[in-house]
């Protein structure tokens, strides 16, 4: 039986080690959302320049034999890596985080584009902030209002009043422009991250 092609662009979004001559990826497509992809590990002869790594956005040319359930990686084209992010251990580890959120929860239909577009604005942050606690909070809050969820009108609400106004600059202001203290963000963040848990169906880990 023939195989099911897609071409799609995509950003890699985790990568495991490799296991029995492939090496396993998730990836997000701004078309079918997260997908489970398998590719044969190159060998020694072939351009190091082919090689996906995490983060990247990549031109994909996909097939499955299995309904879509997992997918074979025919060919890759890198268009952006985002090698920044490892300049700065909290960029890649809160960059990573956020990835894994965006591999572990499946996207509507009509909201893949937005997430693609969400995931590509918060990479290019984490490889150019030197604040990638605020762009993991950011993200992370945007995430869960396109997904349709009451994040403003329930958590924002529902904090006190001098958390209530360090929040709104957090969200209202560009990067740049921000002043909040680590411990502010911080402490946002895990009020933040214990909402969804209770009230939403966001799978945070």
């Amino acid at each position: 039986m023939p195989g099911r092609p897609l071409h799609t662009d995509a950003i890699v979004l985790l990568r495991k080690p490799p296991a029995d001559r492939f090496q396993q990826f998730t990836v997000l497509s701004g078309t079918q959302g997260p997908l489970l992809c398998l590719r044969r590990l190159a060998t020694k002869s072939a351009a190091a320049s082919d090689a996906l790594d995490l983060f990247d956005e990549a031109d994909l040319f996909l097939d499955s034999s299995n309904e879509g359930r997992t997918w074979f990686i025919k060919e890759a084209r890198v268009l952006v890596h985002h090698d920044a992010i490892g300049r700065s251990y909290d960029a890649l580890r809160l960059a990573s985080v956020f990835a894994g959120v965006i591999a572990r929860n499946p996207v509507s239909e009509e909201g893949r584009a937005g997430v693609y577009v969400l995931l590509r604005q918060a990479l290019a942050a984490f490889g150019t902030s030197a604040r990638p606690d605020i762009v993991y909070l950011k993200a992370l809050y945007c995430f869960a209002r396109d997904e349709g969820y009451p994040v403003k009108q329930e958590w924002w609400q529902g904090l006190p009043a001098a958390d209530r106004a360090v929040a709104a600059g957090l969200f209202n202001q560009p990067l740049a422009a921000q002043t909040a203290t680590a411990p502010d963000v911080a402490r946002l963040t895990r009020r933040l991250e214990d909402y969804l848990r209770a009230f939403t169906e966001i799978l945070l880990d």
